[in-house]
């Protein structure tokens, strides 16, 4: 589905930040993604929901070559990424329903269906009434579960999520750590970026290790 070769990755004209990377994401797989700060993490998670390009190597999504991708194919393969950022990046003027929607809108569609799907995705995550909450008035595990609800709208075929649980209890944690689990049972590729080793330890699964721009794949 999604396949890494001798990738590398460098801003400008800087030394790599990322060397040789290697690694496969099968279809309906389930994957953490840790290292420490500067390791890498997040210049590979932005590789990984298309918003740069290698500095070499190739990489593969859905049977296309990043490289050769028109700009037409990008925002295409984009629509089939779900993200969820480590800041939530909810728009603070928007309702939790309006924020969930949004996606679905940019991409056409009938506005009462749209809205429809939105409430029943709020209601999946726990938060049926805060359909017409503003995100400055929802706590910080809400924010992030307006955030998925929003990044699986469009039934995504990856799952990218950073740090999603370093803003809430542990309670909270195991709460959005189980809707991942969920979504990954229903066939969606998903990898969660994480800080955090008892969150891996727990929710056992194949980890990518990264140190110094280099990538250790344990299965």
């Amino acid at each position: 589905m999604i396949r890494f070769e001798n990738v590398g990755m460098r801003y400008d004209n800087d030394d790599e930040i990322l060397s040789d990377i290697n690694f496969e994401l099968e279809a309906g797989s389930f994957h953490f993604l840790t290292g420490p700060s500067g390791a890498g993490k997040s210049s590979l998670l932005k590789l990984l929901y298309l918003a740069h390009r290698p500095s070499r190597g190739k990489i593969t999504f859905f049977e296309q070559d990043i490289q050769n991708a028109s700009r037409s194919d990008l925002i295409n393969l984009r629509r089939r990424i779900g993200i969820v950022f480590q800041d939530f990046r909810l728009l603070r003027h928007l309702s939790a329903l309006e924020n969930v929607a949004l996606p679905l809108q940019m991409m056409g569609g009938k506005r009462k269906e749209i809205q429809n799907f939105a409430e029943e995705i709020l209601e999946w995550v726990g938060l049926k009434g805060k359909t017409r909450a503003l995100p400055p008035t929802l706590s910080g595990g809400e924010k992030q579960r307006v955030a998925i609800a929003r990044a699986v709208i469009t039934k995504p075929q990856l799952l990218l999520a950073d740090e999603p649980t370093g803003n809430v209890d542990p309670e909270m944690a195991d709460r959005i750590m189980k809707l991942f689990v969920e979504l990954n049972k229903m066939g969606t590729t998903t990898v969660i970026a994480t800080h955090n080793p008892a969150l891996v330890a727990k929710f056992q699964a194949p980890t990518m290790t990264i140190r110094e721009g280099n990538l250790s794949y344990d299965k």
